[in-house]
């Protein structure tokens, strides 16, 4: 119920970012803070998952009858119980490692996740991409929030003179921006392999309201947005001779992205977009791993 291998994801793309990322450009690391942003990351997370699943059921017992936990595994009662309780901790963890005086404003922002989070599973998911916009902004949020807890929320102090503050900057909106549009073009496909039992219940998700098509046509869209911004990401860093990295992005990255693009146009079935859904949900992660890359140049 709580997804416990996209919580795994969340918080290896956390600590990968500090440790790829912010510690190669500073030099500085502060396990104490990242543990506990991680642990709030998972928390409010998993809340997310389990209010999600909890107005979900009826749904979900059309669209995936295998996988429904909430009054088999879980009675509904236990569920509102373990959200509340892992909201809490999600919020604790957060004001633990981060002083309120300095970093309301990242308190304030987990605490509207998790209330956006609510709202989603019972209105904003039922329409048209306001809800895919959502998740994708949470998704940036995950990396986002590590980002702030390093840099004063200011524009002077988040990008300045300083050619270290420049480079982590360029980075995170780098990752956060593949978060953002990778995450689109996944939510919209589950969308599509949701949509018979969503229009059962009243739901106006973009492929019940445009209709298959214009869906496909949107999703290639951002999907090629994606693989022009890569390769000319690529063609960015070749006077730097980053071999290894320019061809993990081609093979892992790239080449992936261009197969689901064409498949879109192919795929028609439940089974076709749960498939297709799980190739972008790979190519996340190989985009994910390839923070590695800079901590082996660096």
């Amino acid at each position: 119920m709580v997804r416990w291998q996209n919580l795994v994801f969340i918080a290896g793309t956390q600590l990968l970012y500090d440790y790829c990322i912010y510690l190669p450009i500073y030099q500085t690391h502060d396990s104490f803070q990242l543990g506990g942003l991680i642990a709030a990351s998972v928390c409010i997370s998993a809340a997310g998952y389990i209010i999600n699943d909890y107005f979900d059921l009826n749904i979900d017992q059309i669209n995936k009858p295998d996988r429904v936990v909430v009054n088999h595994g879980i009675s509904r009662r236990w569920a509102i119980f373990l959200h509340l309780v892992l909201s809490l901790l999600g919020l604790f963890f957060t004001e633990l490692v981060l002083p309120v005086h300095e970093y309301w404003y990242l308190i304030l922002a987990n605490m509207c996740t998790i209330i956006l989070l609510w709202f989603y599973s019972t209105n904003f998911k039922k329409q048209m991409l306001i809800g895919n916009v959502i998740i994708s902004l949470l998704t940036s949020w995950v990396i986002l929030i590590v980002y702030f807890s390093k840099t004063p929320l200011s524009l002077h102090t988040i990008i300045g003179v300083d050619a270290k503050k420049i480079s982590l900057f360029r980075l995170t909106m780098l990752y956060a921006g593949f978060a953002f549009i990778i995450s689109l073009i996944r939510e919209v496909i589950k969308d599509m392999e949701d949509r018979i039992g969503d229009e059962k219940y009243g739901c106006r998700t973009m492929p019940i309201v445009w209709g298959l098509q214009a869906s496909r046509v949107f999703v290639a869209v951002w999907l090629i947005v994606l693989t022009a911004a890569l390769l000319l990401l690529q063609l960015y860093v070749i006077p730097f001779k980053w071999w290894w990295s320019i061809a993990y992005c081609l093979v892992a990255i790239i080449a992936p992205l261009l197969y689901v693009t064409f498949q879109i146009f192919r795929a028609s079935t439940q089974q076709d977009f749960h498939l297709l859904s799980k190739y972008v949900k790979w190519i996340m992660l190989a985009g994910i791993l390839s923070m590695l890359f800079f901590k082996y140049y660096r």
